[in-house]
C-alpha cells in the first residue's frame, strides 16, 4: 500500500512527465508528432469533404489532390515546373544576397556616404517589393531573366539592410583596440567586422530563401509560360482547386527543403554557434 502511494507523489508525476516529454524531444520523436499531424489534418479534411461538411469545389478533397499530384509527377509536368521555379528563385536568391551584402557591408567603409544613401534604402525599403513586378516584367520581358531580376529586387534590399546594420554593430571596442595597435582599415574590416558580420548575413539566408521564392512565383503569375506560379495561376481561373494546392503544397516542400539546407550550410560555416546552443540546452 506504501508502495503504491509513493509512485502516485507528485513528484513521481513530474518525473514521468519529464521523461515522457524527453523521449518525444528528439529528432525521431519530433519527426513521428509532425507527422502524425499532418496525417491528421489530412484525414478530418477528407472526411470532411465526404461527408459532405466540406465543399470539394471550393477547397479541394486530400484523395484528389494526392491523385494529381501523382500523375503530374509521372507525366513529368510537376517535376519541370517544379525545376523551373526552383531555379529562378536559387538564381535570384544567390544573385540578390550576395549583391546586398557586398553593398551592406561597404557601406561600413563610409559613414558619410552611409548616411547619404540610408534615406534612399529606406524609401525602397517601405515600397511593397510586389509593386516593381509589372515594370520588371516591362524592363526585362517575359523571360527567365525576369523572374530572376524580381527575386532578386526582393532578396538584395533585405541581405543589404542585415549586412549593413551588422557592420555597424561590429565590436566596437575591438575595433579600437586594432586602430591603436596600428591596424589599417581593410585590417579591421578582415579581422573584427566581417567575421562579425557573417551570423547575421547567414541569418537573412532563411528570410531570403522565401523571398526568392515570392519573387519567382509572383512572376510567373504575371507572365510565364511555366513554373508552379504559372501552373497555380491557371489552374486557379479555372477553379480547379486541386491543381491549385498540388502547386501550393510543392511550394511549401521546396520551402523545407531549402530552408534544411541554409540551416546544414550555416552548421558548417558557424560551428560554433552549433555548440553554444548545445550547451545552453544542457544546461
Amino acid at each position: 500500500m506504501t508502495i503504491a502511494m509513493s509512485n502516485d507523489t507528485p513528484q513521481a508525476k513530474k518525473k514521468k512527465r519529464a521523461h515522457r516529454v524527453a523521449m518525444l524531444d528528439t529528432t525521431i520523436g519530433r519527426t513521428l508528432l509532425q507527422t502524425a499531424a499532418v496525417a491528421t489534418f489530412f484525414l478530418l479534411w477528407e472526411l470532411g469533404v465526404r461527408a459532405g461538411w466540406i465543399s470539394a469545389f471550393l477547397v479541394g478533397s486530400p484523395a484528389g489532390i494526392f491523385a494529381l499530384a501523382w500523375k503530374m509527377t509521372l507525366s513529368g509536368e510537376l517535376l519541370s515546373d517544379t525545376w523551373y521555379t526552383l531555379f529562378e528563385a536559387m538564381l535570384g536568391f544567390i544573385i540578390g544576397t550576395i549583391f546586398g551584402s557586398f553593398i551592406g557591408l561597404a557601406l561600413w567603409y563610409s559613414s558619410f556616404v552611409a548616411r547619404l544613401v540610408e534615406p534612399f534604402i529606406i524609401a525602397i525599403n517601405s515600397v511593397p517589393k510586389i509593386a516593381f513586378a509589372p515594370i520588371v516584367i516591362l524592363w526585362f520581358g517575359t523571360g527567365l531573366f525576369s523572374k530572376v531580376m524580381l527575386a532578386v529586387s526582393l532578396t538584395a534590399i533585405v541581405a543589404l539592410i542585415a549586412a549593413y546594420q551588422a557592420a555597424k554593430d561590429a565590436d566596437h571596442d575591438l575595433q579600437a583596440l586594432m586602430v591603436s595597435m596600428g591596424a589599417s582599415k581593410h585590417q579591421i574590416f578582415n579581422k573584427a567586422v566581417a567575421p562579425s558580420t557573417l551570423p547575421a548575413i547567414i541569418a537573412t539566408f532563411r528570410i531570403n530563401i522565401g523571398f526568392g521564392l515570392v519573387g519567382a512565383v509572383v512572376g510567373e503569375f504575371i507572365s510565364s509560360q511555366r513554373g508552379l506560379g504559372h501552373m497555380i495561376f491557371n489552374a486557379s481561373s479555372l477553379y480547379d482547386l486541386n491543381s491549385v494546392w498540388v502547386g501550393l503544397f510543392a511550394l511549401m516542400i521546396l520551402g523545407f527543403i531549402l530552408y534544411y539546407v541554409i540551416d546544414a550550410i550555416e552548421r558548417v560555416m558557424l560551428p560554433w554557434k552549433l555548440a553554444n546552443a548545445t550547451q545552453q540546452v544542457r544546461v
